[in-house]
């Protein structure tokens, strides 16, 4: 693989696939899809915002644990299995938002999707950072 692997610390190596990728000069960091489950792979929640709340919380600490921090990410895609709960969350959800990213919006888009891998899972979030030079 061209790139390092990034794995945060105490979390479960995934089976299949690498959480993060950090490559080349200044790092950029291509997170994998991140979904509501801890860094040992349990579920944490049946309800869509603690979901939200965990995915975000993994790429903050994919992120984090390739050197870099929040307001590092550039691009974002949210993955969600009901377009309706998220709008129905708006608020709760953009608490989440400002108690792990503040107010820094990169690139975003969202996508409704009929499943995920997990059968229980409603949100998955992949993102790109970039981490300037001298920061990794």
């Amino acid at each position: 693989m061209s790139g390092e692997a990034i794995l945060p610390a105490g979390w479960t190596p995934a089976k299949g696939y690498t959480n993060g990728v950090a490559c080349g000069a200044g790092r950029t960091v291509y997170v994998g899809g991140q979904i509501g489950w801890d860094g040992q792979q349990r579920a944490v929640s049946t309800g869509f915002v603690d979901q939200f709340d965990q995915a975000l919380a993994n790429v903050v600490a994919v992120v984090e644990a390739a050197g870099g921090a929040p307001t590092d990410l550039v691009k974002m895609t949210v993955y969600v299995t009901d377009i309706e709960a998220y709008r129905g969350s708006l608020r709760a959800v953009g608490g989440c938002w400002r108690a792990r990213l503040g107010k820094h919006f990169p690139a975003m888009a969202l996508v409704g999707v009929t499943a995920l891998v997990e059968p229980w899972a409603m949100v998955e979030i992949e993102a790109i950072a970039h981490i300037g030079e001298g920061k990794s």
